[in-house]
């Protein structure tokens, strides 16, 4: 059994190195899953190149099959195909401290790029049934963002105008469910190519926001100068004061990334005199993740999977993410079927 782990005191992709993984007994509440997918992130990405204090296997997001469970396990069973919750303790209700300092994959607690992982029964649900593991994989972080941003905060309705930053994983899941739901999708990218693409998913209206730098203007144009009912933001600092003038009066924005970094001032003045709703949003819980499930088996959605890295190519699937040449999700496979 093998895992991968950051090294502590190292930064960067080299930092990540395969070591042996010690099988250890189960708990009575615990459960062991052969993790068969795991699948990348941004936040992941992140991580390693800032480093971390003590030895952490990466990863919030992985899909596997429970080997053997616990004597006080009653939720889950052996062969049962699930996910990791991306935050093990947010069950229900609002996140507090406690809960998101308790986010898998994240400095101190293990994530999912190991070919067998333990834990509570409680922090793993059950994946739909038409999904592979690859395609399941994707579900805890981007996937269940994507859902808490449109569903949950956003509250997008059917004929509403939504405009959506970008092509990687949250955005595609984010431009599924939009058409699901019977918006109308505005979506950004700097690539033609990927544009393309999107349009052939369903997007409305295309921005090259290279080509167009004032895209919120463009946004204006497209909406008969009203403005988006909702702004998915995934830019961050660099972009949320263009969100702000793209979405109109009363409307909503869901800020969800900092691609653009950590930096930036924001004027608060569009907040105020458009009556904005500004929500950030850190993935979900575990209910709003059976929410999602449910709703991706009523709909048979499928997730945007770019490409599947085996084991042994985890430094090349990072390198991969951070060219940035991704369409949807980055995927490792860990185990065979």
């Amino acid at each position: 059994m093998k895992k991968y782990v950051i090294n502590p005191g190292e930064k960067g992709i080299d930092a990540l190195e395969v070591k042996e993984l010690t099988s250890r007994q189960l708990a009575p509440q615990e459960v062991c899953v052969r993790v068969h997918a795991a699948s990348l992130n941004y936040r992941d990405l992140i991580t390693v190149n800032m480093g971390v204090s003590h030895e952490l296997i990466p990863l919030s997001d992985g899909a596997g099959v429970v080997e053997d469970v616990g004597d006080e396990v009653v939720q889950l069973k052996k062969g049962d195909r699930v996910v990791g919750l991306f935050f093990p303790l947010w069950q229900s209700g609002n996140i507090d401290a406690d809960k998101f300092a308790a986010a898998r994959g994240g400095v101190p607690i293990d994530g999912m790029l190991a070919q067998y992982v333990y834990g509570l029964e409680d922090s793993f649900v059950k994946i739909p049934d038409y999904l592979t593991y690859e395609e399941a994989s994707t579900l805890p972080c981007a996937g269940l963002t994507a859902w808490n941003a449109l569903v949950v905060r956003g509250q997008l309705q059917a004929g509403e105008t939504i405009v959506i930053q970008g092509t990687g994983g949250v955005a595609l899941f984010a431009l599924q469910l939009a058409k699901t739901i019977g918006a109308r999708v505005i979506l950004l990218s700097s690539d033609d190519e990927k544009l393309e693409k999107a349009g052939q998913m369903g997007a409305d209206e295309l921005i090259n926001y290279k080509k167009n730098p004032t895209w919120e203007e463009l946004v204006g144009e497209k909406t008969f100068k009203v403005g988006a009912d909702l702004v998915l933001e995934l830019g961050g600092g660099g972009t949320l004061g263009k969100s702000m003038e793209a979405a109109k009066i009363n409307g909503r924005i869901s800020l969800v990334g900092v691609l653009t970094g950590f930096d930036g001032q924001i004027n608060p003045l569009p907040i105020l005199r458009k009556s904005l709703a500004v929500n950030g949003i850190y993935v979900g819980s575990r209910d709003m993740q059976e929410q999602f499930h449910r709703a991706l088996e009523a709909n048979k959605i499928h997730p945007v999977i770019d490409r599947v890295f085996r084991f042994d190519q985890v430094k090349e699937a990072y390198a991969f993410m951070q060219s940035a040449r991704h369409f949807g999700k980055i995927v490792i496979e860990l185990n065979s079927k």
